[in-house]
């Protein structure tokens, strides 16, 4: 299945709703640390519902950890400033999709490095700062898995 990479993520709420995401998809997901709190945060257990048991979470200590964990997938690093429209993305099971902190998004030495397979982005009106990043890894998963007809596992 697809994997959501959340680069060192802010808010327990966006995180709780992506590990709900996660649950109902079947995909993984994977948080780089520092978090911006901590796994018994009553805003992130809320946001996840009952759905925390029913999801896969990995929790990596740096980046390096995680691409070594995620390795060899290909990589798509959602920007504002990405060089394609995420429906223009050909996804295949496997994929990862990266998104970078609420506050400032992904920084441009991650944005960079060679592990990225392309940088993505997803359309807003102009002069909008940035789309919710529970929101944001939404489409973005729903996109890739609508592209192998929701079947479990992410395969035709």
């Amino acid at each position: 299945m697809f994997r959501i990479l959340f680069y060192t993520p802010e808010i327990p709420g966006n995180t709780g709703n992506a590990i709900r995401l996660a649950a109902v998809t079947g995909a993984e997901l994977h948080l780089v640390e520092p978090l911006g709190f901590d796994f018994e945060d009553s805003k992130l257990r809320r946001a996840g519902l009952d759905y925390h048991d029913l999801a896969v979470v990995t929790v990596h200590p740096d980046i390096e950890s995680a691409w070594a964990a995620l390795a060899p997938a290909r990589v798509f690093a959602f920007t504002s400033e990405g060089s394609t429209l995420y429906t223009e993305v050909s996804y295949e099971p496997g994929d990862v999709l990266l998104f970078g902190p609420e506050s400032v998004g992904l920084p441009a030495e991650l944005k960079n490095d060679a592990h990225i397979t392309a940088t993505v982005r997803l359309p807003m009106l102009e002069a909008r700062r940035s789309l919710n990043l529970a929101n944001s890894a939404s489409i973005a998963l729903y996109e890739a898995w609508r592209q192998h007809g929701f079947v479990p596992g992410g395969t035709h």
